[in-house]
């Protein structure tokens, strides 16, 4: 069947997606902020502590995530995402009720995160190998803009909502809110109807250890994925930093209420979602190589506004608000057409393993930034650590820029009207 060119929400499947992607995006931000305060609010967890509730709740992700884009690859994508968004609201459910019962533990919240943590990247590496099913080639990257729209969207709301939440009602009982939108998104998935390509056979192409290579190969095979994927390793090694320490600097160094936290992130999502809608446009205006390295070199100077916030509330929160606006905008741009460049680049077949083959290098290096990033911060203070996480960004965006990824080229018709 032909669509018109006029894109993606002619395809009632992806809207499918895209519905069951908005709600539980809005959940997960609760969660994502929720489970690190109740560590802080309710656990008083010390700066070591938070580093090993990162660390470890980053495990799965290195002993699993390769398994996982091999297995994906195995089976229909639709049934693994539904079956993952009923696992993951049975767990949340658990958080609240054992808060209650004052049966909540720091080893508890740690286990938990761990395994929402391998679940949500079981989900985001099978809906990203689903999303080329979906829609037609050329309409790839405004797909993927709308999806990161709808992150944007959910930063914007989800995170002053959870930040008011906690403050209100508790952390563990903000989380239920999550627990609750994942059966939303698993109703909205099981609606769809187009047909995926036949999965792999499990005895194709022989053990699954030659399966996981492959995809490491794909992406070694393309120079342009090959240096992407080292600076997102070096960037997930010190944005671990920023994740493990952002919440307790903010709210025990800068003074700021969990309330305000929430509105920060907030505003990193209204810069996210301006960088979602520009995505397409920044990139036809600029070219895809440019587009890739200037976004990063913006993304790591403002993320020296980070640790460089202080003096009166009003003026910290100013500074960092105006980082995670600009910072998030220019990520976004980013993550927008590097997704859909390896979407592009990468054989539908395999792509549930070369998604997984990112997923690993980085997420599982950010157990390491993570405890080093406590152990850091237990040594000296937050706000030195976010300063030298803050420098090995900028340097890993400088190193980018040098690259071969500056000549990168992508067609206009796959940019799109």
């Amino acid at each position: 069947m032909k669509y018109p060119r006029s894109g993606v929400l002619q395809y009632p499947d992806f809207i499918k997606l895209w519905t069951g992607q908005t709600i539980s995006e809005f959940g997960s931000i609760i969660t994502r902020d929720g489970l690190p305060l109740v560590a802080v609010i309710l656990l008083a967890a010390t700066p070591e502590q938070m580093g090993l509730l990162m660390a470890i709740s980053s495990l799965p992700v290195l002993l699993f995530g390769l398994f996982a884009g091999a297995w994906i690859d195995r089976h229909r994508r639709r049934p693994i995402m539904i079956t993952v968004d009923v696992l993951r609201m049975l767990l949340l459910v658990g958080v609240p009720i054992l808060a209650i019962a004052g049966a909540l533990t720091i080893e508890i919240l740690v286990a938990v995160a761990a395994a929402v943590s391998l679940l949500s990247l079981v989900y985001e590496i099978a809906y990203r190998s689903l999303l080329p099913s979906l829609v037609a080639r050329e309409h790839l990257l405004e797909g993927n803009s709308k999806l990161a729209a709808t992150s944007s969207l959910a930063e914007i709301g989800g995170s002053a909502v959870a930040g008011l939440l906690i403050q209100l009602i508790s952390a563990p009982l903000a989380i239920l809110v999550d627990a609750i939108s994942f059966i939303f998104s698993a109703v909205s998935v099981g609606l769809i109807r187009t047909p995926e390509p036949p999965p792999q056979a499990d005895g194709e192409s022989g053990s699954i250890w030659r399966e996981i290579l492959d995809g490491f190969r794909v992406i070694a095979s393309q120079p342009l994925l090959r240096v992407l994927a080292l600076g997102a390793a070096l960037r997930a090694f010190f944005g671990s930093f920023f994740g493990t320490l952002y919440g307790l600097y903010v709210i025990r160094e800068v003074g700021l209420s969990p309330a305000t936290l929430g509105f920060l992130i907030a505003a990193g999502g209204i810069g996210a979602l301006a960088g979602a809608l520009l995505s397409a446009r920044v990139t036809r205006k600029f070219g895809l190589g440019a587009t890739l390295t200037g976004t990063l070199l913006v993304s790591g100077l403002v993320n020296l506004l980070v640790p460089a916030a202080g003096g009166t509330p009003w003026l910290a929160a100013g500074l960092l608000m105006l980082g995670q606006i600009i910072g998030d905008a220019a990520m976004t741009v980013y993550e927008v057409n590097e997704i859909s460049l390896r979407q592009m680049l990468v054989p539908k077949q395999l792509l549930g393993r070369a998604n997984a083959s990112i997923g690993f290098v980085t997420q599982g290096i950010a157990p390491v930034g993570a405890l080093a990033a406590g152990a850091l911060a237990g040594y000296t203070d937050a706000r030195l650590t976010l300063v030298i996480a803050a420098l090995g960004i900028l340097f890993t965006a400088v190193g980018t820029r040098v690259s071969v990824v500056r000549r990168a080229e992508i067609p206009l018709a796959v940019v799109g009207d």
